[in-house]
């Protein structure tokens, strides 16, 4: 702006010292060689001005390139199910606060639970088709519509959904159907095992199922769906131990492997709106650590203090995460709230270096209950 006001003046001074005589509407031959030398010095300054805020933008953008954006991930609270002995496991969190998540308690009996962001705990849930009982509460949106999934009479897993109080069965595969998270529009996704007998994630969308692998891999499963429609999960490999992460676009394109560098395996559990990820990975070591996803390629770790084992497992639209470690003291699993933060630098890992083209194998059936 300086460089504008210098040129302008320069300008208005240029046409003020012209004499009354090169005012006349019908300038004289050597009136437009002075005219045309005035308007070559002002266009000239204009260029020079523009090259000079051009190199300046550039500079700004390159120092903006070259300086990575900072985040780290700050612990806001830790929490536990009312009750003595309780395994804490929360799932996922909704953009209000809200959080759905499994505990066990003292007789290693799972059931489902809410709580809101006030810190007000449900009673347990436990759907009424489910004689163990085993229930688990998978996924909550805004209008706290909860999904989960359940064990019958015959042992199969199957999903539900839970809205004021009444349970709706979702069953599309009599032997296995999960539900692990649904968006706040109501469409959902989870895990299933069709006739082909190959261990299948799906989406549901406006109704319309889509059922879908990580190619050549033995299961896949689907722990959430945003608002955009991208889905995320983890697969695993068909040795039938591995896992990795991955993401799936609206289109059906799948990115995968999402491995943090020095993974020996990777679940991914939730993401947002932004698709930005989290879920946990085990290094060799043996300690299980959090992350934190940002599509390409950028991980944040996060590792609760002194534990060893630290899971990520839901992220809302403001990058509040709802988590759990386990105290190597006790053993007892405890639930936590953190906070991305940005301009604060945390530990960041690389994505893992990709594998040689492993040849195809023939798919086998690996039946998976879902991690949490």
């Amino acid at each position: 702006m300086a460089n504008e006001a210098r040129w302008r003046t320069a300008l208005t001074e240029d046409l003020v010292r012209l004499p009354k005589s090169y005012e006349s509407e019908k300038p004289m031959r050597h009136d437009c060689s002075l005219i045309e030398s005035l308007t070559m010095k002002t266009s000239l300054r204009l260029v020079g001005c523009a090259v000079g805020l051009a190199a300046l933008a550039l500079t700004a953008a390159s120092a903006q390139q070259a300086a990575p954006e900072a985040f780290s991930i700050q612990l806001v609270s830790t929490f536990d199910y009312p009750g003595t002995g309780n395994q804490t496991r929360p799932q996922k969190i909704n953009d209000k606060g809200d959080i759905v998540g499994v505990y066990l308690d003292a007789s290693g009996i799972s059931h489902g639970f809410t709580r809101l962001a006030n810190g007000t705990f449900s009673a347990p849930i436990d759907d009424p088709n489910s004689p163990t009982p085993f229930t688990e509460g998978r996924g909550i949106n805004n209008s706290r519509l909860v999904c989960g999934d359940y064990t019958d009479s015959a042992g199969a897993f199957e999903g539900f959904f839970l809205s004021r109080g009444t349970f709706t069965n979702y069953d599309i595969e009599p032997a296995f159907t999960i539900v692990l998270g649904v968006n706040n529009v109501g469409d959902f996704s989870g895990s299933v095992i069709p006739s082909s007998g190959i261990q299948s994630a799906f989406v549901s969308i406006g109704g319309t199922v889509t059922e879908f692998v990580v190619p050549n891999a033995a299961a896949t499963l689907a722990y959430q769906i945003n608002a955009t429609n991208t889905s995320c999960g983890y697969y695993i490999d068909p040795d039938g131990v591995t896992t990795h992460g991955y993401y799936r676009d609206s289109d059906g394109t799948i990115h995968s492997p999402i491995d943090p560098a020095g993974s020996t395996g990777t679940i991914v559990f939730g993401n947002n709106d932004k698709n930005f990820i989290v879920g946990r990975y085990a290094d060799a070591g043996g300690i299980t650590h959090g992350f934190f996803f940002k599509p390409l390629n950028k991980f944040l770790l996060y590792d609760f203090p002194n534990a060893t084992f630290t899971s990520l497992n839901g992220i809302n639209k403001n990058n509040m995460i709802t988590d759990r470690y386990t105290d190597p003291n006790t053993g007892i699993d405890h639930g936590i709230i953190a906070q991305v933060v940005k301009n604060a630098a945390g530990v960041t890992l690389p994505l893992a270096p990709a594998s040689a083209p492993a040849p195809a194998l023939p798919q086998r059936p690996v039946y998976t209950a879902p991690a949490y």
